[in-house]
């Protein structure tokens, strides 16, 4: 056989496990007469096969989740660091011959998985996702979706190229997959709470990113321990506002379905390591002179809430990440406590991404959805760093682009 007639051979060995796992196949193997050992082999083999793309807390975490829904497999990883990689690896019995690292060693598994899982820093998102989709691979991508104007666009583009594909692209929001926050928001989209007048949207928390201060002691700040420290760092973050303060924006941008016009805001830095802030003040205007107002910290204790409100004419929609969610006024509705959403909100993701995958679902809704709220937090910190009013027409213009310097990483 020739080197060419083996290639060939490989690519379509792949397409047709893919096809098979999409197909009917998947769904109704004959295990009753087949050998256990048989049987053993095809579910195996019928597992959706993952590669992890970013092998820190956060991706070994959600990987645990993808164990555990029982549909996939993970045979591929990549980091740009060989200890993560390798941590990773042994725990999910990783080929060590399937362990990349580098800047680009992603690019070296997009052949060996049906899709990937993007849990890096926000800063390498958008280059990683459009490259699954043009690898012809199924994307599983977590927020925020990326750190800059020209970076939002291009994952809305490609969450479009996606569907063309006829390939899966999901972003992982928690609260959108939640009963409570499904129905009291389409009860407010329906009127159930009058013509919405004004808002609130809240993220307090404490210094989330203290663990990470070690690499900037004594001003060792090399370019790799400026990549271990990337959540005090705004170009690989986008920020507390857009890496974080998303949640709370994106329920927001959720309830209105529409983007604000502009946005006046402040805020400021207290903590003395890495150039992020840690509090943001916006006031956003929407539509119909709709105003709603945003507060976040990220330092101290005390408060510690994920919150947005919205206020009507007969009624007020209230939604907390961590706690409730329900409607007061003339047409309440109950709901309640939404437990630990953090988690269950991401199983919920897992499970979707699987039915969508095996079902042949290429509508890809999470995608738009998801470029408006990036584009929001954008818009807040634009407006926040120049102390100022900035149009939502101004910033998609001005399209900013964040520029890490990568210098004395590998590739």
């Amino acid at each position: 056989m020739t080197v060419k007639n083996i290639i060939s051979y490989k690519k379509n060995n792949r397409l047709n496990r893919r096809q098979f796992i999409t197909g009917a196949g998947a769904a109704v193997l004959s295990f009753s007469i087949m050998k256990p050992e048989l049987v053993r082999g095809a579910a195996e083999n019928s597992k959706i096969q993952l590669g992890l793309l970013g092998c820190g807390g956060r991706g070994t975490w959600i990987a645990n989740l993808f164990q555990k829904h029982g549909g996939y497999k993970f045979v591929a990883a990549a980091d740009y660091f060989q200890d993560r990689v390798d941590t990773f690896g042994d725990k999910f019995n990783i080929e060590k011959t399937r362990r990349y690292t580098g800047l680009s060693g992603y690019k070296k598994l997009l052949d060996k998985v049906d899709a990937i899982v993007i849990e890096t820093p926000p800063y390498f998102h958008v280059e990683q996702a459009a490259g699954g989709v043009d690898a012809g691979v199924h994307v599983y991508l977590a927020k925020p979706i990326a750190v800059d104007v020209p970076g939002s666009l291009t994952i809305g583009e490609c969450g479009k190229k996606a569907t063309e594909k006829n390939l899966c692209f999901l972003v992982d929001f928690q609260t959108r997959t939640h009963e409570y926050y499904r129905e009291a928001v389409k009860r407010v989209q329906y009127g159930e709470i009058g013509r919405v007048v004004n808002g609130e949207a809240s993220y307090f928390c404490g210094p989330t990113w203290d663990r990470m201060f070690k690499y900037y002691e004594n001003g060792n700040i090399t370019p790799e321990n400026r990549l271990r420290a990337w959540g005090l760092d705004r170009e690989l973050s986008g920020d507390v506002i857009t890496e974080q303060n998303i949640h709370a924006l994106d329920v927001a941008s959720w309830i209105l379905d529409v983007e604000p016009l502009y946005a006046t805001g402040t805020g400021g830095q207290y903590r003395t390591v890495g150039n992020c802030r840690d509090y943001f003040s916006v006031i956003y205007t929407y539509p119909n002179n709709v105003i709603v107002t945003f507060n976040s910290k990220q330092f101290g204790k005390g408060y510690d809430d994920i919150l947005c409100r919205m206020y009507g004419e007969t009624g007020m929609v209230d939604t907390h990440y961590f706690g409730s969610v329900g409607i007061s006024g003339d047409k309440p509705y109950k709901g309640g406590d939404v437990g630990n959403l953090y988690t269950s909100g991401a199983v919920r993701n897992i499970a979707d991404f699987y039915n969508n995958i095996t079902k042949k679902r290429y509508a890809n809704t999470t995608v738009a959805p998801s470029v408006r709220s990036n584009l929001t937090t954008i818009l807040g910190r634009v407006a926040s760093y120049n102390h100022g009013q900035v149009s939502w027409d101004n910033m998609l213009k001005a399209n900013e682009k964040f520029t890490p310097d990568l210098t004395g990483l590998k590739a």
